[in-house]
């Protein structure tokens, strides 16, 4: 019994060392976002979403108070083989039972479109992430300079 909260006990602490934070089923690791100039009036956020369950699950949008609007987007190649943005395919990201999706700069990302404050390396912006299932759960993202990098 006293390994097993041992056990308990460390998995807690790693779990916050690490910045997570999990509801229903649902682990939010390595929330940030990336540092832009405060005449940008977007901004890119980035984390990994673990399901812990067995059933599939989807993130359904994301609310922010530092930012007018808040989308679910993909980097993709244009025709003319440039990068492109846009929303991902009907609104949502789906997270496969037991399975992770990366939210990462050239793929999956949440896009803040009317920045409302200044994404400067070192800030915390909380994000709400909405879950079909798993419901809500809050994460702390902090800003980051990232150089040569595209969403």
């Amino acid at each position: 019994m006293k390994k097993t909260i041992q056990i308990a006990v460390s998995m807690f602490l790693l779990c916050a060392m690490a910045a997570c934070q999990k509801a229903a089923g649902i682990q939010v690791t390595d929330a940030w976002g990336r540092a832009s100039p405060n005449v940008t009036s977007t901004g890119a956020f980035y984390m990994t979403l673990q399901n812990q369950t067995n059933e599939v699950d989807r993130l359904t949008g994301v609310q922010t108070t530092a930012c007018g609007t808040v989308e679910l987007h993909e980097t993709y190649m244009t025709e003319d083989g440039a990068m492109g943005m846009r929303p991902v395919a009907g609104g949502v990201i789906e997270i496969p039972a037991n399975g992770e999706v990366n939210l990462e700069p050239g793929g999956l990302h949440v896009m803040c479109l009317d920045k409302i404050e200044d994404f400067t390396a070192g800030k915390k912006i909380t994000l709400t992430l909405k879950f079909e299932k798993a419901g809500e759960v809050q994460v702390t993202a902090e800003i980051k300079e990232v150089q040569g990098m595209s969403d």
